[in-house]
């Protein structure tokens, strides 16, 4: 199962533009395993494309799938917008639980190691000269009933992308446009930076 699974993993990376659900058929198998044709059964995805689901905040990854269902959160090639519109919420729910509760995957060792060191300051620190927050005082110590997302031992690729995405304004579905707001006052480097050194800490 696993062997297929990653197989057809494959194909789907190298065909962006076709939705799982053309693909195959997904009568019978529980709603988080067509998930896992990019994802992982263990939410520990391979490629960074796709982010690590395991250990998410349930609530987050609720609202993330509901996103992109109603279409207030869009990815490139629309791939999460059309399976994620074929989920009842029920089924929603279950595939948020179901990620929710692997275990944490391990952090990632950083391709530019000088990136991921300077990446510490702004991550635990910020920068008050410029109202840019501490990255960890939400993503590590926020508030668990706010359910931020956890951005350690995530891709770096994937935390750079989104930091861009939320800079230029292609992705909109941020509470109150915060993360909108302070992404446009980081600069290219220090959004690799920020990432390489989230990836390399471990996920709670």
């Amino acid at each position: 199962m696993i062997g297929r699974l990653l197989l057809i993993m494959a194909f789907v990376g190298s065909w962006p533009s076709i939705s799982i659900a053309d693909m195959i058929d997904t009568e019978g198998m529980q709603p988080w395993e067509a998930c896992a044709l990019c994802h992982g059964l263990d939410g520990v995805s391979r490629m960074a494309k796709f982010p690590r689901l395991a250990g998410q905040p349930e609530r987050y990854l609720i609202k993330q799938l509901e996103d992109f269902r109603t279409m207030r959160r869009h990815n490139d090639d629309r791939v999460m917008t059309d399976n994620a519109a074929l989920l009842t919420p029920s089924e929603v729910a279950v595939v948020a639980k179901h990620f929710s509760s692997q275990t944490a995957p391990a952090s990632v060792d950083p391709d530019n190691d000088d990136d991921a060191a300077s990446g510490a300051n702004i991550f635990h620190q910020g920068d008050t000269s410029r109202g840019i927050p501490a990255c960890a005082s939400c993503h590590v110590h926020g508030d668990k009933s706010e359910h931020y997302p956890h951005i350690t031992a995530q891709h770096p690729d994937y935390i750079a992308k989104q930091l861009r995405d939320f800079k230029a304004a292609r992705r909109i579905n941020d509470p109150g446009k915060i993360m909108q707001t302070i992404a446009a006052k980081l600069s290219d480097q220090e959004i690799s930076e920020i990432a390489a050194y989230a990836a390399s800490k471990p996920r709670p």
